[in-house]
């Protein structure tokens, strides 16, 4: 799409996306006249919405029995380019285009004028009567950093009541005064000087300049060994970016990395870019989302949400460890970010860089088939060193009963301690323990709503099952056969080591890194602040660990079980467990640390591939071999994958459907796919639906989405309560 905006004038027949999910509308434009892409609010039966401008009319019916549109939204029309990314992601996805407008308009109070509102903010010391409600509002204030709240905001975060908040209001220690929306972000400059550039991050820095200064689309994948200063290298694309006057968007996978990062682009461009997160409050989610519209934001850093601002001229996109799987999302809308956003460029003629040391297969033979520039950092920045690799074979340890650290890892993590660095323990399994089970009768405690086993989180005392986030209290007596006593916790996580921890090194300060130990995203920045403010001995943590942490005291890190994830019918189990493994031992030894460090793989299996292929550092050899085994079975990026899953409360009607939907798969077979299935999902129940899958295989240029959809057309009349999705390009099959 190109060109001005169409416009509209009174009374014309125009089409309306609404955020419901009817399809669009006609209406007839009000007085004055309409944008396409004009948010408006519009009647909808007995209610108004909110919806955009989306073309002319194309109804056949009377005009006559049009109604007009009720009033315009106070906020800027969606870009004709902005339209086009949402229309042609909703044809790729097959999402329909109303939930596409959703995602698109999800800053709260867009409907509201931009006019001064009212704000709650620290102003005085705590009260003298303090209760449990008055500190959990402070307990807000000061995890926000302090920002302004709308009253009502704030009371919902802290779970009081709004009285408390104005209680406190009353009590000189929070104030309420008036605000103004939406103002513009400070302008960051790109002249300042960055860090020292190494020669080949020069180079790479070189190529990214000259790729943003063609105002043309391009991706390009940034490889580099942990610790390389790809940051730093994409920091000057940025920087070009902002000299050309257009826009920048950083992605990352894990919220709590923005505190680190902010605070090295705010000491390279002298201050802080906007946020897009769930860690910003409402108030800032509709300040960017109405300044990236209006281009007086220059630079965003955000979560995959952020890939849906209006930017008014984005220049950049960065996909920061563009292979981490939580850039796609597997609810209501199933996109890959990382994808959507090489869409979201190319239609904007924008650079995307795609930075990672482990990349995605995907993008691996991307850039080996030119579809995308690849540029290598091979050295560490500095003086740092790639940390030492090496395996603890455990058939080989004597391991005591209940213990999960190996005597040869506990050894190096006491001399670690006496020299006063720091050592990391990396378990990829949340809570204290995987099963709880009764030694009397064998039986597992499961969720109740879901085919899965629950997980013992002995810091809350809770049973916690990790598909549906139900809980319960860890029993005294097996419900199962009634013995008290007998109920005992199988397998470590994250939690039980960190009791075993404390009991084997009780002079050490331990510090526990997993996301569901934190009630909000800026508990968990502050505790890897500390952490890497030295203030931690040894850490132990899950995944989150692995995401791009700079440590400068962590000279150790032990995986507690490299063999966990080796294995499975998952044709990426092997990339995703070198991903995770390779990243999780690059935390060792980083940029301003003084010793080199040292990453201990304990394993039954230290022949397995994967481990050989850590432990050699041949990454390219590995990729390759995956991709050739990609190839052979016709597997993505070399064929094609789409998922469909059905749910239903009762499980006889959602099988029966689903092998009536798969008894009309001709539209598929017309393009030569195949469809496998249905059969019950590895995991078959969730929050009390059972589950089905189906898997569609072609080959890749087949045109898949519209076979779908023709298929879909002739899917029987769907039962009550019986949901139907379809995930494009499947990261997960659970």
């Amino acid at each position: 799409m190109s060109g001005p905006p169409l416009f509209y004038p009174h009374g014309a027949r125009i089409a309306v996306l609404t955020q419901e999910v009817v399809g669009i509308l006609d209406y007839l434009a009000p007085e004055g006249g309409v944008r396409l892409g004009q948010l408006v609010v519009v009647p909808l039966g007995p209610r108004r919405v909110m919806g955009a401008v989306w073309g002319p009319g194309t109804g056949d019916f009377d005009p006559a029995r049009l109604r007009p549109v009720a009033r315009l939204v106070d906020a800027p029309p969606l870009a004709p380019e902005m339209i086009e990314f949402l229309t042609r992601m909703g044809e790729y996805t097959l999402t329909p285009l109303p939930l596409m407008l959703r995602m698109a308009t999800r800053a709260p109070d867009l409907d509201q004028p931009p006019s001064a509102r009212r704000v709650i903010h620290l102003a005085g010391a705590a009260p003298e009567r303090m209760t449990d409600a008055r500190a959990a509002v402070l307990q807000v204030i000061a995890e926000y950093g302090g920002a302004g709240f709308a009253p009502a905001e704030l009371a919902q975060l802290a779970g009081v009541s709004p009285g408390v908040v104005q209680g406190l209001v009353k009590a000189g220690t929070l104030a309420e005064t008036l605000a103004p929306r939406d103002l513009p972000y400070p302008r960051l400059d790109p002249d300042l000087p960055g860090k020292p550039l190494a020669p080949d991050q020069a180079e790479a820095a070189l190529r990214l300049r000259a790729a943003i200064a063609s105002r043309a689309y391009g991706t390009t994948l940034l490889r580099g060994v942990t610790g390389s200063g790809k940051t730093e290298v994409y920091l000057e694309a940025v920087a070009e970016c902002l000299r050309q006057g257009r826009q920048a968007l950083v992605l990352l996978p894990e919220i709590a990395l923005s505190a680190e990062f902010l605070n090295r682009v705010e000491a390279r461009f002298g201050d802080r870019p906007g946020e897009w997160h769930s860690g910003i409050t409402r108030g800032e989610r509709r300040r960017l989302w109405t300044m990236a519209a209006q281009n007086h934001v220059g630079m965003v850093v955000g979560a995959r949400s952020a890939l849906f601002l209006p930017f008014a001229d984005l220049g950049l996109i960065v996909v920061d460890e563009e292979h981490d799987s939580s850039y796609k999302q597997e609810d209501t809308v199933y996109y890959s970010a990382r994808d959507m956003a090489v869409l979201r460029a190319s239609i904007a003629g924008a650079q995307v860089v795609l930075a990672s040391a482990t990349p995605s297969v995907e993008s691996w033979v991307n850039a080996g088939l030119g579809k995308y520039a690849r540029l290598d950092l091979r050295a560490r920045y500095g003086s740092a060193e790639l940390p030492e690799m090496g395996t603890i074979d455990l058939r080989q340890q004597e391991m005591e009963k209940g213990r999960w650290i190996s005597p040869r890892l506990a050894a190096e993590i006491r001399a670690r301690k006496d020299k006063g660095e720091q050592s990391l323990l990396f378990l990829n399994r949340r809570g204290y323990a995987p099963i709880t089970a009764c030694r009397a009768c064998g039986q597992q405690i499961g969720c109740d709503h879901c085919d899965a086993r629950m997980v013992e989180h002995r810091f809350q005392n809770r049973l916690v099952c990790h598909q549906c986030g139900a809980t319960k209290p860890i029993p005294v007596a097996c419900p199962s056969c009634g013995v008290e006593g007998k109920m005992t916790a199988i397998g470590p996580g994250v939690e039980r080591l960190a009791e075993e921890v404390a009991e084997r090194f009780p002079n050490a300060r331990a510090s526990v890194l997993s996301s569901d130990l934190f009630h909000s995203a800026r508990a968990l920045k502050q505790a890897i602040s500390d952490i890497g403010a030295g203030e931690t001995d040894i850490i132990i943590g899950t995944q989150l660990v692995a995401k791009g942490h700079n440590f400068p005291r962590l000279t150790l890190v032990g995986v507690i079980d490299a063999d966990l994830g080796l294995q499975g019918a998952d044709m990426r189990a092997a990339e995703r467990s070198f991903q995770l493994m390779r990243q999780v031992a690059g935390r060792a030894g980083r940029e301003g640390g003084e010793a080199r460090g040292l990453a201990l793989l304990q394993t039954y299996q230290p022949d397995h591939p994967v481990i050989r292929a850590i432990l050699s550092g041949q990454d390219e050899e590995f990729w390759d071999a995956e991709a050739a085994g990609r190839q052979a079975a016709g597997m993505p990026p070399f064929g094609r994958l789409a998922g469909i899953i059905l749910s239903h409360p009762d499980q006889p009607v959602v099988e029966d459907y689903a092998h009536a939907l798969a008894r009309r798969a001709a539209p598929l077979q017309a393009i030569g796919a195949e469809l496998w299935g249905p059969a019950p999902a590895p995991i078959a129940r969730v929050r009390g639906r059972y589950r089905v899958r189906m898997l569609i295989h072609a080959a890749r240029q087949a045109p898949v989405q519209a076979a779908i959809s023709q298929w879909l057309a002739l899917a029987p009349k769907a039962p009550t309560n019986l949901r139907l999705a379809v995930d494009i390009d499947p990261q997960s099959f659970l």
